[in-house]
């Protein structure tokens, strides 16, 4: 096992155009060497969400590949996660191969990432399983959400990785007023979006990810990319929409959802570097 030594970290707030509204994801710029169990237990101690690391990759195709840990184990992608550590690995004086995208490797596959006006974006990767909930599931979600099922007016599995499901609610209102009980739901990473009226603002999104140790994740990248694809699929939504995420836990995330003329979506938004400097690992 290698000796600990000064590693080059930055803590970066994604989906905010203000620091400190957003996520944070801590960043490990220069993880060669580091074992599993060190990152975990790094992930574990930062108690952020995700923390990464970022190393060699292990295709050509790629400028970096990216490990990303939660406090209870690794995730084969993470939305929030891509973005600051593309804006990390920028800042720090790295530049991709193809000067139009970055292409980061992680264990979901290879992940495209470009620089837009309000930010970096990322190109939502492909779902691995999508369709309806069961009616069991949904009711199992409709009593850890304490509300009736039938104010829930669609659902989908949105899973790009991570095992997200999403339902539907009416109204952003809605969204914001849920109270819930995740021992009910100890398993799942849950999505809640309802439409805004909120100028500026399409929709309003909550995430609950009691599967992965976080009770709700203040801006999310990977299930919002996973709703857009649905609500656009089905005819929910334009191709070109904003969501709001974050406000019940004090935060007020962006996110920025395009489609481009290919007809491959980008999730994107604003990433502001708060914390530089080096960990010792």
């Amino acid at each position: 096992m290698s000796q600990p030594r000064e590693r080059d970290f930055a803590q970066v707030d994604v989906f905010s155009h203000t620091p400190y509204l957003g996520n944070p994801v801590a960043v490990v710029l220069d993880a060669e060497g580091l074992t599993e169990n060190t990152m975990a237990a790094f992930a574990r101690w930062t108690n952020l969400s995700e923390t990464t690391f970022v190393v060699r990759p292990t295709t050509p195709a790629a400028d970096y590949r990216l490990r990303i840990f939660t406090p209870g184990g690794e995730l084969p992608f993470a939305g929030h996660p891509t973005l600051g550590s593309a804006h990390a690995w920028l800042e720090s004086g790295r530049a991709p191969r193809n000067a139009d995208v970055i292409v980061q490797e992680c264990t979901a596959g290879l992940v495209k990432i470009r620089t837009t006006p309000n930010g970096l974006a990322f190109a939502a990767p492909p779902t691995v399983r999508s369709g309806d909930l069961g009616e069991t599931l949904l009711a199992r979600i409709a009593t850890a959400l304490h509300i009736d099922r039938d104010r829930i007016i669609s659902h989908q599995w949105v899973d790009n990785g991570p095992g997200w499901v999403a339902v539907r609610l009416a109204t952003a209102d809605e969204v914001l007023a849920l109270e819930p009980d995740l021992t009910q739901i100890p398993d799942l990473m849950l999505g809640v979006v309802g439409t805004s009226g909120t100028a500026g603002q399409d929709f309003e999104v909550r995430a609950f990810a009691p599967a992965i140790g976080v009770a709700e994740d203040p801006v999310t990248g990977s299930l919002n990319a996973g709703i857009a694809q649905w609500l656009i699929r089905t005819d929910q939504a334009p191709a070109t929409y904003t969501a709001a995420q974050g406000h019940r836990v004090g935060r007020s995330g962006v996110i920025e959802i395009s489609s481009d003329s290919s007809g491959e979506l980008w999730v994107g938004g604003p990433s502001t570097s708060c914390i530089r400097g080096t960990v010792r690992l």
